[in-house]
């Protein structure tokens, strides 16, 4: 199996994420060290929290160089989605500008309260290894306050007053605004279809 590193941003989900990996058979590895991240086969970026923390933690790390030059398959999830984009009005915040496009907050509305919280449907999914075997409609699990809008990036999208980006890929960086480790049998897909991306 590859040599599938978590990198250690600080985020509560990083239990959750190893625990997912490990019921697909994977013994990944949680570090914020760099060589050891530039060594990897595959890289998977979480986090909870806000970008502006985010970036101070990876600065402190020395990770800002190392993982925009990554050249592996890498996978964001949730803040870790965010920080990937140019930058995020949460701190405001300069992010890793891997993909193109800023992340905004989201606006409260009647019946959908800030943050998007639960279950939620994906939806106009493009044809992708990440997303084989997944279809339209189903349901994955969101917890965030920002996001980044439709873009040239986006794989999916969902709903939530407004299309936002739900997946998205720029190179060997792919990212999911939602929690594949907490997504049920959906989610286990996509991180075991990760697993096997080129």
């Amino acid at each position: 199996m590859d040599d599938v590193v978590i990198v250690d941003s600080g985020g509560a989900n990083l239990a959750s994420l190893e625990f997912a990996l490990g019921r697909l058979g994977v013994d990944a590895r949680i570090t914020s060290d760099a060589k050891e991240i530039a060594c990897a086969s595959r890289v998977i970026l979480p986090g909870v929290g806000s970008a502006a923390h985010a970036m101070e933690r990876l600065q402190a790390c020395g990770l800002i160089s190392v993982l925009s030059a990554l050249t592996c398959p890498v996978l964001g999830i949730c803040l870790g989605m965010q920080v990937l984009f140019e930058s995020s009005e949460e701190g405001p915040a300069q992010c890793l500008g891997v993909l193109p496009g800023a992340v905004r907050r989201l606006q409260a509305t009647p019946g959908r309260p800030v943050p998007h919280m639960g279950w939620n449907q994906l939806e106009k999914l493009s044809d992708d290894p990440l997303l084989e075997g997944v279809t339209a409609g189903e349901y994955v699990y969101f917890v965030h306050s920002f996001a980044v809008s439709v873009c040239a990036a986006t794989l999916a999208t969902t709903d939530y007053g407004a299309p936002l980006t739900a997946v998205a890929r720029q190179g060997k960086f792919w990212c999911t605004q939602f929690h594949p480790e907490r997504s049920a049998a959906v989610g286990a897909r996509i991180l075991g279809n990760f697993l096997r991306v080129n």
